[in-house]
């Protein structure tokens, strides 16, 4: 299993940024990174610059919203709803983006869902429950 430390994954987000600038060739992770980064134009300033991006604290303390976090879970989401893993997250998926009739609106109500079964999987001390988190979505669909 792949494990990228929090660096390389804000160089990741950051040479996406670059490559969209510079129209360079993207691989298929990085195109998939590329649609949600344009969909959040508000990460562009930290993005741009590397050495910053890294050294940033996005201390909920202090009510910042990390971007990185924010980013890796939309491309976390698209790769689950891509293969049906869980089984029936892209069916509920659906359902929740035709109820919102938004595919992003639809992504951060998961992302709700997704964020509570790990919260709750840490606190228990047990593995995260997919049915759980299936149901949280369906709930928000319906």
């Amino acid at each position: 299993m792949f494990t990228p430390s929090q660096d390389d994954v804000r160089r990741f987000f950051c040479e996406v940024q670059q490559k969209i600038i510079t129209n360079a060739i993207l691989t298929p992770l990085e195109a998939i990174a590329r649609d949600w980064l344009q969909q959040h134009p508000e990460y562009r300033e930290i993005l741009s610059d590397v050495d910053a991006a890294l050294g940033a604290d996005f201390s909920v303390e202090r009510g910042d919203s990390n971007p990185f976090l924010h980013l890796s879970m939309h491309l976390s989401i698209a790769e689950q709803i891509s293969i049906d893993q869980p089984p029936g997250i892209r069916a509920a998926y659906l359902a929740l983006a035709r109820r919102l009739d938004s595919e992003h609106a639809a992504h951060h109500q998961i992302m709700e869902c997704l964020g509570q079964m790990l919260w709750t999987s840490q606190r228990n001390g047990t593995p995260p429950d997919g049915a759980a988190y299936i149901d949280c979505i369906r709930r928000s669909a319906s």
